[in-house]
């Protein structure tokens, strides 16, 4: 896993556009203009949302994630090869899926229909 792989899955989404807020190659993936999930310019892994803290210190405490440093604490950081490809293709899908889900009815009525 890496860089490539969580941007691919990622593009494919409905509605997901990536930006380098921050500047120096980071990878900041939005819906709506809200992130679900970022790559930091040193590419150590990929951050993502949670549906809630408690999800986020589970993950943190059974060793399949880490603390996401400069995120709130629903978010977690997955190094790469923390977890196998298909767990963090569903764990890139819920976030995006919890940020979608937070979005407006009208502006999720442009997106693609998506089945998390």
């Amino acid at each position: 896993m890496d860089r490539k792989f969580v941007n691919d899955i990622c593009a494919a989404l409905p509605g997901a556009q990536v930006s380098d807020p921050w500047g120096g190659g980071h990878d900041a993936w939005k819906v709506g203009g809200k992130m679900f999930a970022a790559i930091g310019a040193q590419g150590t892994g990929v951050s993502i949302k949670t549906l809630d803290i408690e999800t986020a210190e589970l993950l943190i405490e059974v060793g399949r994630a880490e603390k996401a440093a400069y995120f709130h604490k629903s978010w977690v950081h997955l190094p790469w090869g923390i977890v196998e490809t298909d767990e963090l293709s569903e764990r890139l899908h819920n976030s995006y899926g919890i940020i979608r889900a937070g979005l407006t009815k009208k502006f999720q009525a442009t997106l693609a229909p998506f089945d998390a």
